[in-house]
């Protein structure tokens, strides 16, 4: 290998953290072509992740490090989400949750590259696609050994567990995670609320956050939230909140 390979080699080496896949369209615009990076793989020093990727030979790379590529070289909104970001911030005691599946959100106009979406992570991935919210409106980084991303902060990840109640999301369990939730910075709630398209995901937040007792809510100027108009049924055979105009499960209502 020439002198002039070798530095690049080791400049790639140098920037790229461990546990983290590349793409090939990324290091393209590095200044790796093809035929260098077919180069890096019959010299072991990298080996295929799938059409499209690389990593270090022998590199160990979970999902995260996956979403690290998504987020830094494909400039994809992709992120862990709902349940899946209070876990990693240990804002929920559903434990067991993290090494079974993780919940992931995207914009609509997103398409996944096959070499993630084809990947055994040894986690059940479930991805939602959605504009309910600005895509980095929300956001807090997130240190996974030698990298960080970007996940949903408490606020925005309650949000995205209301998206998805009550059909892939019990209710009750989310009210469990909002009543842990008492640190929300008002101004963050604010934000999301007020970008929010979601009528329903906003008159569940409020009236989770009222039931529970929380007192940034306080600090919440609700007049600035538009809460659309008429009745709105989240369950049937439920009790009628009047406040917040829907219709929420009675064991949610009465839960003490």
């Amino acid at each position: 290998m020439s002198i002039k390979n070798q530095s690049k080699l080791n400049r790639l080496l140098s920037i790229a953290p461990d546990g983290v896949v590349l793409t090939s369209s990324w290091l393209l615009a590095q200044g790796y072509s093809l035929q260098l990076q077919a180069r890096y793989k019959k010299s072991q020093w990298f080996e295929s992740f799938g059409r499209g990727a690389l990593v270090r030979n022998g590199d160990t790379v979970d999902y995260l490090g996956g979403i690290q590529a998504l987020q830094t070289q494909l400039n994809l909104s992709v992120h862990p989400a709902a349940k899946t970001a209070l876990v990693l911030q240990g804002k929920s005691h559903y434990l067991e949750f993290s090494t079974q599946k993780a919940q992931l959100f995207s914009a609509k106009s997103e398409v996944l590259p096959a070499w993630f979406k084809k990947r055994d992570w040894e986690v059940k991935l479930e991805s939602s696609i959605s504009s309910f919210l600005p895509v980095d409106l929300g956001m807090v980084e997130y240190q996974h050994t030698s990298f960080s991303i970007k996940i949903s902060s408490p606020a925005r990840a309650i949000m995205e567990c209301l998206y998805l109640a009550p059909n892939e999301q019990p209710l009750l369990e989310v009210y469990e995670l909002m009543e842990g939730l008492n640190n929300i910075r008002p101004i963050t709630a604010q934000k999301l609320l007020e970008s929010c398209s979601s009528v329903k995901v906003k008159r569940l937040f409020l009236y989770m956050a009222d039931k529970a007792g929380h007192d940034w809510l306080t600090y919440v100027n609700q007049d600035n939230v538009d809460l659309g108009k008429g009745k709105r049924q989240i369950v049937s055979d439920g009790v009628y909140i009047p406040k917040y105009q829907i219709t929420v499960p009675k064991e949610l209502e009465t839960h003490k």
